[in-house]
């Protein structure tokens, strides 16, 4: 008799008690641990200033886990490149690739299936600027790439840049070329959006320095990626804060007028510090304008600004309002205004306690 028909017949053979027992036992349905909600997937998306190390994600991972949202997952078919910082590498920021080339050859959607994101995160443009395509080319191929998104989620959320600038030397016309695709990027998004999935534009440009925030004119240094970073962070943010993809809410109920300031030193020296402020419309409504009250730490006073009115009270705090070209803001959009301040001495890290009002 072979081992199978041994084991079959030391079934077949079982005490009749035993088996009685186990007829007998009572019958408890599994038990199984409530799932854990599972984490929103964050798909960053784009060229070599995405993944090539792309170190802004290793900034931005930090910055959203230390702020509590630990329950995410950056997701994409390319591993880390290093950084020196722990952080959820995964990303899809493909060097030298062009937004025309993925959309017009349909390289999209394969990584979306493989990763399933829940938000992307994109700045993709940069070596289409560089190779002279056209604004009318390149936004269309973000309506052909958003459109991928939507096929394969239609709740996916899509966080879409205005890019750094650029300025390498073998490129004299990129500088400009950079300014006129960005200007067209918030209507184009307006215009793409849905009333179950909007795009939301994040202004990486204003404020950014290809001479200090870059190593080469277009690539990011420590500098860059710590803007890059804090330009992401309060849209992404306030997505994970309204309850991540799935929770469209209400678009025909544009609320009230909101918005957040976010506080991130720049520089700082024996008496003083430069810091920049990024104002975020967090409403589901455009603003027309926006005020921040910003009180200094441990005695510091803000001396100066850009971007932005200053105002100063006798206390120390510094109420700053919008300079008329970046009043308005699309839902979701950011814009930033940078400052000055001088600080006693003994000061310690410089800080600040931020208000932020909009106008409808």
């Amino acid at each position: 008799m072979s081992m199978r028909d041994n084991r079959l017949l030391r079934f077949t053979t079982l005490p009749l008690l035993g088996l009685l027992a186990a007829l007998l036992l009572p019958v408890v349905p599994a038990v199984t641990p409530s799932a854990a909600a599972a984490p929103v997937r964050i798909m960053p998306l784009g060229d070599s200033i995405t993944g090539s190390p792309g170190c802004w994600r290793a900034v931005l991972w930090k910055r959203l886990t230390d702020t509590g949202h630990t329950d995410i997952d950056f997701v994409g078919t390319l591993p880390a490149q290093g950084c020196g910082v722990a952080h959820d590498g995964d990303n899809e920021g493909h060097g030298g690739e062009l937004a025309t080339v993925a959309a017009d050859q349909t390289l999209l959607p394969a990584r979306l299936a493989a990763t399933l994101p829940d938000i992307v995160v994109m700045h993709f443009g940069t070596n289409d600027v560089w190779s002279g395509i056209s604004p009318d080319r390149i936004l269309a191929a973000y309506t052909r790439l958003v459109a991928q998104m939507w096929a394969s989620n239609p709740d996916m959320r899509v966080l879409v840049a205005q890019l750094i600038p650029m300025d390498p030397g073998p490129c004299a016309a990129c500088a400009q070329r950079v300014a006129d695709l960005n200007a067209r990027i918030p209507e184009w998004a307006a215009a793409t959006g849905t009333s179950r999935s909007q795009v939301t534009v994040v202004d990486q440009w204003t404020g950014f320095d290809t001479a200090t925030d870059t190593y080469d004119g277009v690539h990011p240094n420590a500098a860059g990626d710590e803007k890059i970073a804090a330009r992401w962070y309060p849209a992404l943010a306030a997505l994970l804060d309204d309850g991540g993809p799935g929770d469209p809410g209400d678009p025909g109920d544009p609320g009230a007028r909101t918005c957040t300031a976010s506080f991130h030193t720049v520089a700082a020296w024996q008496g003083g510090y430069q810091a920049e402020v990024t104002v975020t419309n967090t409403s589901a409504a455009p603003v027309t304008g926006w005020t921040v009250t910003v009180v200094p730490a441990d005695g510091a006073r803000v001396t100066q600004v850009w971007n932005g009115t200053l105002d100063t009270s006798v206390d120390g705090t510094a109420t700053v309002t919008d300079a008329g070209w970046n009043a308005a803001l699309a839902p979701g959009t950011s814009t930033a205004f940078g400052l000055i301040a001088t600080t006693p001495a003994t000061s310690p890290s410089p800080a600040a306690t931020l208000d932020c009002t909009a106008a409808s």
